[in-house]
């Protein structure tokens, strides 16, 4: 065949070839494609496969019967509960059941704390139970209650102050000789959360003054209102003599206020201006003026009325600053606590709201000066709990109500002292239940396995070992009742050793040659 033949030949079966390889190509892409929509549609939605079971714990995850943050706690038994036997278990029932006329009135709830709603199952058997006899009444708290210490994370002991009710000289309208307003909670006052007509507020937090709809600012501090920025607004409930009468009812928190016709005004807490407080009494301490052992509320107004330049500096330290209510209480009643009852002198006590419950019972055992300045008088006695305050913070922190007048003031404003808390805890929710289900933990072994297989460490015991005997393989007890086979000591696996690699030596490498086919 001519060369212009083949070569046309060549180009033809060239061109054909090729065609067919585009073909097989576009039908491998169009079958590729065709896969990939076959399997979107099959398998993208395909349920997901469920989570593997989590590995079961070595011991059960039981819910708390309650948590308080912050609090370590220990059940007792009533026989260890120092004092309980001497108290006046009937007063305090009493004082109980004052609180759970409030527990059992409530009908929401609201308070997340377990103990809130525990409270209702003994407050509901002593709604029916007029009890007169101290032994009674002291059954009644241990068949419904179940003893716990408690305390701050880390102490041994709780804390405890004193306050009470102040009776001061004041005036329905300002005069030369009473000057200084007890103020009602400004209308503009916010706090988030509330309304501004909100019967109660909250005691800690930050607390606005509220400028046009929108507009929140940090409130007056005690200094500004000293200073007017509330004045002549028509706020003032009444007039006193002394801006350290003033301080002291803002701390106590209630006030009676005598005026010169016979009449009393009666005022409680109603709000503050969201300052933390300091207490003035630790600043004195702290700087010298007077020593901590002898700090009281008598001592600090002895140096404020001494010092009239340094008590205004000393209250304006102090940057938070209580407004007041009026209630429609008589002479003989007690000032009513954050709980919406009267307290009892002598066994209300004031706790931290965030952490506790009201109507709550607390044994508090340990020495006050009741008596006296030095005294150490035995203070074993069932609290309960009825009231809060801004300074009472937490778990085993209390503040002692000791009634009205300046004998109440004297005693209570003495007291800064270290005592036992122990809370009395409903049945219902008796931590010592939860404690029976958790699983016993494996026994140790016994002292004979131990002896029979002592744990040694070899790299320590090389050195010490060498030079002396090998021990026996089996010794004799001390004890002639018992003979003991003691094996020798089992030593711990040796590490192994770390042996680095020695390279072999090259192999020199034959060139060979290659014949050309």
């Amino acid at each position: 065949m001519a060369p212009e033949a083949r070569i046309k030949v060549f180009l033809k079966n060239s061109a054909t070839a090729l065609c067919a390889a585009i073909v097989v190509l576009s039908s491998f892409s169009l079958g590729a494609e065709a896969a990939r929509r076959h399997h979107r549609s099959h398998h993208h939605h395909l349920p997901a496969l469920p989570a593997a079971a989590p590995r079961a714990l070595p011991y059960p995850q039981l819910p708390l019967p309650f948590e308080i943050s912050g609090a370590q706690y220990l059940p007792l038994p009533w026989s260890d509960v120092k004092g309980w036997s001497d108290d006046d278990h009937l007063a305090a029932y009493k004082t109980f059941r004052t609180s759970c006329k409030s527990i059992n009135a409530q009908t929401d709830a609201s308070d997340p704390k377990a103990l809130a709603g525990s409270l209702n199952e003994p407050c509901r058997a002593a709604r029916s139970l007029e009890l007169t006899d101290d032994a009674k009444a002291k059954t009644f708290f241990e068949e419904n209650f179940a003893p716990l210490r408690i305390s701050r994370l880390g102490e041994p002991d709780g804390f405890v102050t004193g306050y009470y009710e102040p009776v001061l000289e004041g005036s329905r309208t300002q005069t030369d000789v009473y000057n200084v307003p007890v103020y009602r909670r400004p209308s503009n006052l916010f706090v988030r959360g509330y309304k501004q007509d909100s019967v109660s507020l909250p005691n800690k937090g930050p607390v606005y003054r509220k400028i046009g709809r929108r507009k929140l600012v940090p409130y007056y501090d005690r200094g500004e209102i000293e200073d007017g920025k509330i004045a002549g607004r028509g706020l003032e409930l009444a007039w006193l003599k002394d801006p350290t009468d003033l301080l002291f009812a803002q701390i106590q928190g209630s006030a009676r206020i005598k005026f010169e016709d016979g009449t009393t005004l009666r005022l409680n807490y109603d709000s503050y201006n969201g300052y933390p407080y300091t207490a003035v009494g630790r600043i004195l301490i702290e700087r010298g003026i007077i020593p901590k052992e002898e700090m009281s509320m008598q001592k600090i107004r002895e140096w404020m009325a001494q010092n009239p330049d340094g008590a205004k500096e000393l209250r304006r330290a102090n940057r938070a600053y209580i407004f007041f209510r009026e209630v429609n209480l008589s002479d003989k009643d007690e000032a009513v606590g954050a709980q919406g009852i009267p307290l009892t002198a002598g066994r209300s006590i004031a706790v931290d709201k965030s952490l506790h419950v009201y109507g709550t019972p607390f044994f508090i055992e340990g020495e006050l000066p009741i008596e006296s300045e030095r005294a150490r008088t035995p203070f074993h006695r069932l609290m309960i709990a009825q009231d809060t305050g801004s300074a009472i913070i937490g778990p085993a922190r209390a503040d002692l109500y000791f009634g009205a007048g300046a004998d109440a003031g004297r005693v209570s404003g003495r007291l800064r002292h270290p005592m036992h808390f122990v809370m009395l805890v409903p049945r219902g929710i008796d931590p010592t239940v939860r404690a029976a289900k958790l699983p016993v933990p494996d026994p140790r072994p016994s002292e004979k396995i131990a002896k029979l297989f002592p744990q040694t460490d070899p790299a320590k015991d090389q050195g010490k070992d060498q030079g002396k005997p090998a021990a026996p393989a089996a010794v004799v007890a001390q004890d002639k009742s018992e003979t003991v086979a003691v094996a020798s000591p089992v030593p711990l696996p040796v590490p192994r050793p770390a042996i680095d690699p020695v390279p072999e030596p090259k192999r020199a490498v034959k060139n060979r040659s290659h014949r050309q086919q």
